[in-house]
């Protein structure tokens, strides 16, 4: 019963906040009175207050009505009864230890794994995958697990960047970095480009949006996802690991 819509990113080059999935973030959000919004990804200067207040202002002009998760006395109640929830973007290891430590993450699971629409951006979708082991950010914290809400059956990638070869950087490259985590690991992995976003509704999936993406799937080459592709079969069982 799931209902997720999860964004590579919350800001394309050249656009506005959101801008990009604003057509695709209506829909999604229409039968909700309010959205629940949660601003735990964001570290340092900016405040749950803050964060919240930018994203209460966008949904406004989207014609959507918003509220923090941090403005509740009783944040699980809140999760409980939310419509839909929107987890925005920052640090994923920031995002997923506040949840632990608010006992969120299970509530949040259930109500999702139910239908209750989500929408997650960069670290937010992130934490939709079986484990947050494929993020960008630097594990400035340490959450309770790795483990994350396990909405899909495999990880997922956000802000994939492809390998350029007239770069002087002589680093790892995002796809080498996701063969090192194959390493250990045997999910799948889905790496969105700038302006894709993931669209699932149960078992039936598609990436949209400008850019696709790549798929990488353990002991396999990695194949390429074009902008409005069905990817329903990366919910069918051969492809998730055993727990």
């Amino acid at each position: 019963m799931r209902d997720l819509l999860l964004l590579s990113t919350s800001t394309v080059h050249g656009s506005r906040f959101l801008e990009y999935a604003e057509t695709d973030i209506r829909t999604f959000f229409s039968e909700c009175a309010t959205v629940l919004f949660v601003p735990f990804a964001r570290p340092g200067g900016v405040t749950h207050d803050g964060y919240t207040e930018l994203v209460r202002t966008r949904f406004r002009k989207m014609g959507l009505d918003l509220v923090g998760l941090h403005e509740y006395a009783d944040s699980v109640a809140a999760v409980n009864d939310a419509e839909g929830v929107f987890v925005g973007g920052g640090n994923t290891f920031v995002l997923l230890r506040a949840l632990h430590e608010a006992e969120l993450l299970e509530p949040l699971r259930a109500r999702a794994l139910a239908g209750m629409p989500y929408m997650g951006s960069s670290a937010g979708s992130n934490l939709a995958g079986l484990t947050i082991g494929t993020t960008n950010d630097m594990p400035i914290v340490e959450p309770a697990s790795f483990r994350a809400l396990e909405l899909v059956p495999f990880n997922i990638n956000p802000h994939y960047l492809d390998p350029d070869p007239g770069s002087t950087h002589m680093g790892e490259t995002r796809e080498t970095r996701i063969g090192e985590f194959h390493h250990f690991n045997s999910q799948a992995v889905l790496g969105l480009r700038e302006g894709a976003m993931l669209r699932a509704e149960g078992n039936a999936a598609r990436v949209m949006g400008s850019g696709g993406g790549r798929l990488f799937a353990c002991q396999s080459d990695p194949v390429e996802i074009e902008p409005d592709s069905d990817v329903s079969f990366l919910f069918e069982a051969d492809l998730q690991p055993g727990r």
